[in-house]
């Protein structure tokens, strides 16, 4: 969690304080605010760390988050570990509460480095200045290919055709299905999330009004522009382009790792990676625009 807007510098309440001393946390500031509960910068004494402890209240809480959403989020936080996410380290729940323990981002978020205005606050920042991914709230696992092997019908479950019916997020990230209310595909939902932090990282500007959603939903069926008072390579307006656009044309995930752009900045070729994502998302038999993908063995 990032050390983003400090929203207060209330004292710790006297109830969260007892449980975090008990399991060797040293409470400290406010350093963001949700709907279900609050984030505060901890010092935990075992390992002479700081910490992010995100504090959810279960009588704020919606039954369907306690049930449902909180216990995918931690399942997923668990099971994650990559240098760009921020690391989960331990779970406590008491009955009016559940204490989540992540790795404290130093460096606040993505939000700060651009303008006060845009919701890029789960994009944090490491002393280093290092992107980190957090909250996986709305996370959820999916079989991969690998491990479907006995029957013929869940082979097909991939980044291609396993679909979600969640509607989630804020309207400006959203793609045009999620904004239709119509069954979508996650990996394709969140490439179009992408793209649009891409574009408001080199524009330092959403690439569409989310104030009305009439509005929005035309805008979303259009091509993107870019202002022309911004000098941005070709390439980079092509990965926004092939992300902004509709699912049956968007890129896959796999088709940004291997994008010319993407790999420009990377000190290495992901080959490890993108093994692992030709793994997940080869396509149907059918075939599609992505037939390209598959492995050839």
């Amino acid at each position: 969690m990032g050390k983003g807007d400090t929203l207060e510098i209330a004292p710790t309440p006297s109830a969260y304080r007892s449980v975090m001393e008990e399991y060797g946390y040293e409470m400290g500031k406010v350093i963001g605010n949700g709907s279900y509960g609050t984030v505060y910068e901890a010092y935990y004494t075992k390992q002479k760390v700081m910490v992010a402890v995100k504090i959810i209240s279960k009588k704020k809480a919606s039954e369907d988050y306690l049930n449902k959403f909180l216990p995918r989020e931690i399942q997923v936080m668990k099971v994650l570990r990559h240098k760009y996410l921020i690391n989960f380290y331990q779970a406590i729940e008491t009955t009016s509460r559940v204490y989540i323990i992540l790795e404290l981002a130093q460096g606040g978020d993505v939000l700060e480095w651009i303008q006060r205005d845009l919701k890029l606050e789960n994009l944090l920042l490491d002393k280093r200045e290092n992107v980190k991914i957090s909250d996986f709230g709305f996370a959820k696992m999916v079989p991969s290919n690998q491990r479907m092997h006995s029957s013929p019908s869940y082979r097909q479950m991939n980044c291609f055709t396993h679909l979600s019916q969640t509607y989630c997020g804020s309207f400006a990230y959203a793609c045009p299905e999620i904004l239709l209310g119509l069954p979508y595909n996650p990996f394709l939902s969140d490439t179009w999330s992408m793209g649009v932090i891409l574009y408001t990282l080199v524009v330092a500007r959403l690439p569409f009004d989310d104030t009305n959603l009439k509005k929005l939903l035309k805008e979303t069926q259009k091509e993107v522009t870019f202002p022309s008072n911004y000098s941005i390579s070709q390439e980079c307006k092509n990965l926004v382009l092939q992300t902004l656009c509709q699912a049956t044309k968007r890129a896959t995930i796999l088709d940004i790792i291997k994008d010319p752009w993407v790999l420009k900045f990377q000190p290495e070729q992901p080959t490890h990676e993108i093994r692992l994502l030709e793994a997940m998302c080869q396509p149907p038999s059918t075939p599609n625009r992505h037939q390209s993908l598959e492995i050839n063995t």
